[in-house]
């Protein structure tokens, strides 16, 4: 490693040397200055502090990790996900801004159910079922995954935001309660041998890739949710970006109404659902 650069703003020219993009090596550097990840202004004003080597040496190791494909979030150790900050490492997927689109559209389905019962499938860091506890503190979350890692992930983000989310390890809908207002659901998506799996190669595997088309979790949640849905529960699916109609059609087949799919910011369908209404 080469000795200190004078300054800040050197030691961000060092990290763009590597391949960073300026953001990441702003926020690389707050991180090992222990300040805010956030704090890009005081960065900009302190340009021409004086770097001291220790905080060279942090953060020279953390931008080579960057430039070798390890995502930001696992280097800070946090990832803001619907204004809640969640603790993330290699035992989680790192909550992306599309999946907002879920956790709004759910808000959505159970507006002006009183304290509604709702499901996560696959939780993750949690970052689905602790953003509807937080929207709805009434709501009786409940969130489950197959991976003991990404519970304990969980489990402490609730902790640490003070919200009451009941987790549990399951294959899914096996030993699921019934009577749901709401099941939602960030399954893996991603068919075996995706061309983008490489890119992904720092995140579990296991919360990325289904089947030869990506589809066999869904197919497994759209066949098992009816049993654990009350009349009127919806259920709600992040997918891929050319994966709607399939989805839809999953779910109008199993007998979903008012099947429909919900676009990002980017006008993406990025979501789809339905309704179940059982027949009398």
């Amino acid at each position: 490693m080469s000795a200190a650069p004078a300054d800040l703003e050197q030691a961000l020219h060092a990290a763009r040397a590597l391949g960073l993009d300026r953001l990441d090596a702003q926020m690389l550097l707050l991180h090992a200055l222990a300040r805010p990840a956030d704090d890009r202004a005081w960065l900009l004003a302190h340009d021409r502090d004086p770097l001291p080597a220790p905080a060279w040496a942090a953060f020279h190791a953390l931008a080579v990790r960057r430039a070798a494909g390890e995502p930001t979030a696992y280097l800070l150790g946090e990832k803001e996900f619907h204004g809640l900050p969640l603790a993330v490492d290699p035992r989680v997927l790192v909550p992306r801004p599309d999946t907002e689109t879920l956790v709004e559209w759910a808000l959505d389905r159970i507006a002006g159910r009183a304290a509604p019962r709702v499901l996560d499938l696959g939780t993750g860091s949690g970052a689905i079922a602790l953003a509807l506890q937080q929207a709805r503190p009434d709501a009786r979350v409940h969130a489950v995954d197959t991976s003991e890692g990404a519970l304990e992930v969980a489990r402490a983000n609730a902790a640490r935001l003070g919200l009451p989310v009941r987790f549990a390890r399951a294959d899914w809908l096996a030993g699921a309660d019934d009577g749901y207002d709401l099941i939602a659901s960030n399954p893996p998506y991603i068919a075996d041998g995706d061309p983008h799996l490489p890119a992904l190669r720092h995140e579990p595997a296991s919360a990325l890739v289904s089947g030869p088309d990506g589809l066999a979790d869904i197919r497994r949640i759209v066949a098992d949710a009816p049993a654990h849905l009350a009349g009127g529960g919806w259920l709600l699916l992040e997918h891929g970006h050319d994966q709607a109609p399939a989805v839809r059609a999953l779910l109008a087949a199993r007998g979903f109404a008012e099947v429909q799919s919900r676009a990002d910011l980017a006008g993406i369908a990025r979501c789809s659902g339905g309704v179940w209404r059982p027949v009398k």
